[in-house]
């Protein structure tokens, strides 16, 4: 006689065991490592970008609170102007929201407020995205104001990274608005990049001095050179290439490509650590004791 169905137990009793597949722990395994490596990268880029604020206000702030702002010129040629009050006040301005911007930025990544304290990451939303503007603005009007170093085509790639930032604010804003949240943080997460323009630079170059031990591909003094005029550009347009293709890898690839690219980006995390190291060594710890 043939066993029957028990009809008070499920089906998927009696249902056969499903046999593991040799791709099924590189799928799961993938799922993981892409979003921890993202974070990992986040976490090195928002503990230098404070840095650097830090930075600001330790060596400028403190600088213009002693009544000493003559010494932004150690640091920044041309930073202060004697006579000039309204240039000045235009580069203390840029310099003051370099701050917002970058503390601003770090709050605005943190998943735990906008899940639990949406109405704060509203609110500073709209303080980011003000900056940005303000910032961006600022450093062109300071451009045409004052004299500033480099040739034509770094100050082009300065004028492009602006029109970046204002254009990548006002659509997170509308995206916002219009409560297109997944489109939202795209463009929110292009904004961070473009904004993150002037520390990439930094890096780059504090990087570029400690390889190869020196200036090599620009003069120091004049600071023009195909090495800088390359770097004007890639300060921002590298990092949207890694972020589009995080973007596109974490939406449509397979297991295989997931972890290609969690592997690229803890190379990248790697690159910006040492970046960060760099700069602080030589342009941001001398001047904060």
């Amino acid at each position: 006689m043939l066993p029957t169905a028990d009809p008070a137990l499920p089906a998927s009793t009696y249902a056969p065991p499903r046999i593991a597949r040799p791709g099924d722990g590189l799928a799961r395994w993938s799922r993981r490592a892409l979003p921890i490596a993202a974070t990992c990268w986040c976490s090195v880029a928002v503990a230098g970008q404070l840095l650097l604020a830090s930075y600001v206000l330790a060596f400028y702030g403190r600088a213009l609170a002693a009544g000493h702002p003559e010494r932004w010129n150690e640091v920044m040629p041309h930073g202060y102007e004697p006579g000039r009050t309204g240039g000045n006040l235009l580069v203390a301005m840029h310099l003051l929201f370099t701050v917002v911007i970058f503390a601003s930025g770090a709050l605005q990544l943190l998943p735990q407020i906008r899940r639990h304290a949406p109405a704060i990451h509203r609110w500073n939303g709209r303080l980011y995205v003000l900056s940005a503007l303000l910032m961006g603005g600022g450093g062109l009007a300071m451009m045409s104001t004052r004299r500033v170093v480099g040739d034509a085509s770094q100050h082009a790639s300065t004028m492009i990274n602006a029109a970046l930032i204002a254009a990548f604010a006002l659509l997170a804003w509308r995206t916002a608005v219009a409560r297109r949240f997944d489109l939202h943080r795209r463009w929110a997460l292009r904004l961070f990049l473009v904004v993150g323009g002037v520390w990439f630079f930094r890096l780059g170059l504090s990087a570029w001095l400690v390889v190869n031990r020196g200036p090599v591909g620009f003069d120091p003094k004049t600071f023009e050179g195909p090495f800088l005029t390359a770097l004007g550009y890639a300060q921002y347009l590298v990092p949207l290439a890694v972020l589009e293709a995080y973007l596109r890898v974490r939406d449509h690839a397979g297991p295989r490509g997931r972890v290609a690219m969690a592997f690229a980006l803890g190379a990248s995390t790697l690159l910006t650590a040492f970046g960060i190291a760099c700069a602080a060594m030589i342009l941001w710890l001398p001047h904060m004791a």
